[in-house]
């Protein structure tokens, strides 16, 4: 058995105006960041620390995929 890959979903909140953690993998990643460059270096620090914390043998290369979603409409300009 292979290492497992970790896939974390981040939406955009636009009242809020930042991207945060909508689903995960990783057990207890929660966070939130102003842009997707700022969440991927969050998540590089958290992931593994995570893991530690909670999966016996953990080992690092930790292969993951950041999943951004936003929503947004389009209107028809007069």
């Amino acid at each position: 058995m292979g290492t497992p890959r970790y896939t974390i979903t981040c939406l955009w909140d636009d009242e809020a105006r930042v991207w945060y953690v909508a689903e995960s993998d990783v057990p207890g990643l929660a966070t939130e960041a102003d842009t997707v460059e700022e969440m991927e270096r969050k998540l590089l620090v958290m992931i593994p620390e995570l893991l530690e914390l909670n999966e016996p043998g953990f080992a690092a290369p930790v292969p993951f995929d950041l999943v951004a979603r936003k929503s947004a409409m389009l209107r028809k300009s007069a």
